[in-house]
């Protein structure tokens, strides 16, 4: 194989540290599963990719049953640079038998190698070790690449999923951003700023939308404090509703809303954080 053979067959991208556990995404599931069904649906056949998911391929297998209780025939594919990680999630199938079928695993890396456009890219934890520029060229490249009605979602967590930011974008443009958190271990709002995507962690600033965001949400935490007696959950609702009065909180199903709350989630649309408008 010729030396521009071998650049064209290589995946794009690199390798992350492959930190990865049980569960560390199931906040992110959980919200794919109540928002995205008609993403999920809108193909005849149906597929997600969990890119990047890591020296072990729990999440992979995660996305897979939770995702498919949504859409049956819905198929997942894991994705991987490292051929080790990719060798273990094959080895984890012939383990299985037949348990997961429409599971597979691929080495790749952002021009997913899959035979048709997914309705689903989950991306996590990927683009932390990239500039932000090539934050968003990686943005508009897997957004290329997605069926229409398709749905990318990248973000990042915490190593057990306690703290998490997400950015849920279609074909054509981020169309919204949710953070999400375990409650009862959230000291302010503002935490989560540690686990904003690699497209905004630095604009975290004062003049940044994203920075005037959390610092309104932290303040109205503060005085959502006597809802405290009733709960974090209570807190947390308490505060999203005085957010809504200064910020664009999503406010109505499948986005937002009490249910939606208390779980430790506020959407907004991608606008309220936006640098680049």
């Amino acid at each position: 194989m010729n030396a521009m053979a071998r650049t064209r067959n290589k995946p794009q991208g690199e390798v992350t540290r492959g930190t990865t556990n049980p569960n560390r995404l199931r906040r992110v599931d959980r919200w794919i599963a109540a928002t995205q069904a008609g993403a999920l649906r809108s193909a005849d056949r149906p597929l997600a990719i969990d890119l990047g998911y890591g020296a072990s391929p729990v999440t992979a297998v995660e996305l897979y049953a939770r995702l498919r209780a949504v859409e049956p025939r819905l198929e997942v594919a894991g994705i991987e640079i490292e051929p080790d990680r990719v060798a273990a999630g094959r080895a984890f199938l012939e383990r299985s038998g037949d348990a997961y079928p429409g599971l597979s695993f691929l080495r790749g890396g952002f021009e997913l190698p899959v035979d048709r456009p997914p309705v689903l890219v989950r991306a996590f934890n990927v683009l932390r070790q990239y500039d932000e520029a090539a934050a968003w060229q990686a943005w508009e490249g897997l957004c290329s690449r997605l069926a229409p009605g398709g749905v990318l979602v990248e973000g990042t967590c915490d190593e057990i999923g306690r703290r998490a930011v997400w950015v849920a974008l279609d074909r054509d443009a981020p169309r919204t951003i949710t953070f999400a958190a375990h409650l009862p271990t959230l000291g302010r709002p503002s935490e989560l700023a540690e686990r904003l995507p690699k497209t905004l962690i630095h604009r975290n600033v004062p003049g940044e939308r994203v920075h005037t965001l959390l610092a309104d949400f932290d303040r109205c935490w503060a005085i959502a404090a006597p809802q405290s007696v009733f709960g974090p959950r209570a807190r947390w609702t308490a505060a999203v509703t005085l957010l809504a009065d200064a910020h664009p909180v999503l406010l109505r199903p499948p986005f937002g809303g009490r249910a939606r709350w208390r779980l430790g989630e506020v959407t907004l649309p991608w606008s309220a954080v936006d640098p680049r408008s």
